[in-house]
């Protein structure tokens, strides 16, 4: 027994040192396989696109021209216009879907009969393919034939052209009711429009099943003490549920906002199944996602999509490095 304390005494670990390393080395070895997929797949990739962005790169490797893709990104006026286009999109989306989405969660955890059936019926649109429910939407939108052009001709309003239509939606709006609206207010065309109600409607259900688990979350002794102090429908909603969803609130807006920067497969069906150009008419519906795809594959500009890449990163990073900073001071947890 003296004899291995003493080894253990000239040993530079202890046993609880070598147990430790032991168990992390395990765990090493047993993530490895992820790890070297994610290398493979993901990190290298991304390593080779920024390698690219510094490249005058056609189908083969061109000639180094350091940050001048990223200035002639930064100088083009058809980045700044994707950009904008963006932003709307982000901001017709997100903002709606999120409260929609409140609302029907907080409807369906009541008593309600057949709530699972409720709950299968929104979450339909979330689980079908993305391309055959952008194609069925556009035949919805159709200016000729659609469904709901023939539903607004029956209540007595002129049929809209919807994905072909490049004029902003408060324009229209403003032309009907005999406003004449400047163009710098013109807001986003119908056709982007048109696309944000597809989005709404296939994510609603995606974001009202994760409120609905955010809800089951929170304690029913909260309601019962306030409802003994007096406080109605709207005081708990407004002191208990809200604050009490808010981490479940944070993390549905934060995948919302990454993934409407990054929205694409819709996007491209839609305006391409509607019979129009990529990025809808007059580019009124050219996110930066879809520039990106458009200098890549229609021009064969690999280096100037990739710098498009890379500085759509840094914007969603700084907007998610934001949101993470200062939504996190009105997040209530448990």
């Amino acid at each position: 027994m003296t004899e291995v304390t003493a080894q253990e005494a000239q040993s530079p670990l202890t046993g609880r040192q070598r147990r430790r390393l032991k168990e992390g080395l395990l765990g090493y070895l047993y993530i490895s396989p992820a790890t070297a997929i994610l290398l493979a797949f993901h990190l290298l990739p991304v390593l080779y696109a920024f390698y690219i962005s510094l490249h005058n790169w056609k189908i083969i490797k061109g000639n180094y021209v350091g940050l001048e893709n990223y200035s002639r990104v930064l100088h083009d006026s058809a980045f700044w216009q994707s950009l904008k286009v963006t932003i709307f999109y982000v901001l017709g989306t997100v903002p709606v879907t999120l409260a929609i989405s409140l609302v029907l969660a907080y409807l369906l955890f009541q008593n309600v009969r057949g709530l699972d059936v409720y709950r299968t019926i929104f979450f339909l649109p979330y689980i079908t393919s993305t391309v055959a429910s952008s194609a069925v939407w556009v035949w919805i939108f159709n200016p000729k034939h659609g469904p709901l052009n023939q539903i607004l001709e029956a209540i007595g309003i002129a049929p809209q052209k919807w994905m072909l239509e490049p004029r902003g939606i408060i324009q229209i709006l403003g032309q009907a009711v005999g406003l004449n609206v400047p163009s710098w207010a013109a807001g986003p065309s119908q056709a982007l429009v048109a696309i944000m109600v597809f989005v709404i409607w296939f994510y609603v259900g995606w974001d009202t099943v994760i409120f609905l688990a955010g809800l089951s979350n929170i304690p029913t002794e909260l309601y019962d003490a306030a409802k003994i102090d007096g406080a109605g429908r709207w005081d708990l909603f407004r002191h208990i549920t809200l604050p009490l969803l808010s981490p479940t609130t944070f993390f549905l807006t934060t995948m919302a906002l990454i993934g409407s920067f990054q929205a694409f497969n819709h996007i491209f069906v839609m305006t391409r199944a509607a019979g129009g150009q990529l990025g809808g008419p007059l580019r009124t519906t050219t996110t930066t996602s879809i520039l990106m795809f458009d200098q890549f594959y229609s021009r064969v500009r690999f280096g100037y999509a990739s710098a498009i890449a890379f500085l759509l990163f840094v914007i969603i990073l700084a907007l998610t490095v934001l949101q993470q900073r200062f939504g996190r001071e009105r997040v209530f947890y448990q």
